[in-house]
């Protein structure tokens, strides 16, 4: 598996590398803990000040989302991996995504004495995603959304201007309402709109595990659905493969799941899955 860094194309086919920047999705889980955690915001860091077409950080923050609904007495419900936002919740959600984690991982980033410049951003800031309510699935998950479009520019000028994009999964509806949407999903969306080099999608696994919990190196549309079906891919890991898939599929971009766990696995993701866009 070659590296996961901006100057890693050796494995891309000709037809489908970009010389953009290195889209990374990292979760809230990260930044529950972040004395723990900081060898891996540490190789973040670095990747931003050194990576050729830069980097692009989106995240995510369901643990923190949860345990501040819990204070509040809501109970979260979960379908197929997806959060169900009632509308008179999503405030809140929006409080902690766009609000505290955000700026707690703009100040990690740049507390890691690395030279980064980070800017927080949520989705629809400068027109990067255009967002509507989501439409794909079979339930309705209330004020959750989806990107249909967008453009780079907010992202290419930060990027040129050497500034490390930090975008949180918070979105707005045509009428400027608040939409939660999936970080897998925005960060897909941002690799296609912003033509990037390569997606990496960092979980707590070192990627799609198998029946035997052995890490599953590649796989393809078919395999997905099949091990859907099964329940070997269950929960949060439906929507980040899918994601990845449509990122593949819709804009040409190497996409890898690997772990946030093992800072190691960001630049040299020896124990990972790869998501192709071939059956």
């Amino acid at each position: 598996m070659p590296e996961l860094t901006s100057r890693s194309t050796k494995s891309v086919p000709a037809s489908t590398a970009h010389a953009g920047p290195l889209v990374v999705k990292v979760g809230g889980a990260l930044l529950d803990d972040p004395d723990a955690n900081r060898p891996v915001v540490d190789a973040l860091a670095d990747l931003a000040s050194d990576a050729a077409g830069g980097l692009v950080l989106v995240h995510g923050g369901g643990v923190l989302v949860d345990r501040h609904l819990a204070r509040l007495g809501v109970t979260t419900e979960r379908i197929e991996g997806i959060r169900v936002t009632p509308p008179d919740v999503v405030e809140e959600i929006v409080g902690v995504l766009a609000g505290r984690v955000n700026a707690r991982l703009v100040g990690m980033l740049q507390a890691a004495d690395r030279g980064v410049r980070c800017v927080g951003l949520s989705l629809t800031d400068g027109g990067l995603c255009a967002c509507r309510k989501a439409t794909t699935y079979t339930f309705d998950p209330g004020a959750v959304g989806e990107v249909h479009g967008g453009d780079p520019r907010l992202v290419t000028t930060l990027l040129a201007a050497g500034f490390t994009p930090v975008i949180s999964s918070i979105g707005h509806d045509e009428r400027g309402g608040f939409l939660n949407i999936n970080a897998d999903d925005a960060a897909a969306a941002i690799a296609g709109i912003v033509h990037a080099r390569e997606l990496v999608l960092l979980t707590d696994v070192p990627g799609v595990l198998d029946q035997s919990g052995a890490v599953i190196p590649s796989l393809g549309r078919a395999d997905i659905e099949r091990l859907i079906a099964d329940g070997t891919i269950k929960g949060g890991m439906i929507a980040k493969v899918r994601g990845a898939l449509a990122a593949a599929v819709t804009a040409g971009v190497p996409v890898t799941i690997a772990s946030w766990k093992n800072p190691a696995s960001i630049r040299n993701a020896e124990t990972c899955t790869r998501v192709r866009s071939e059956e």
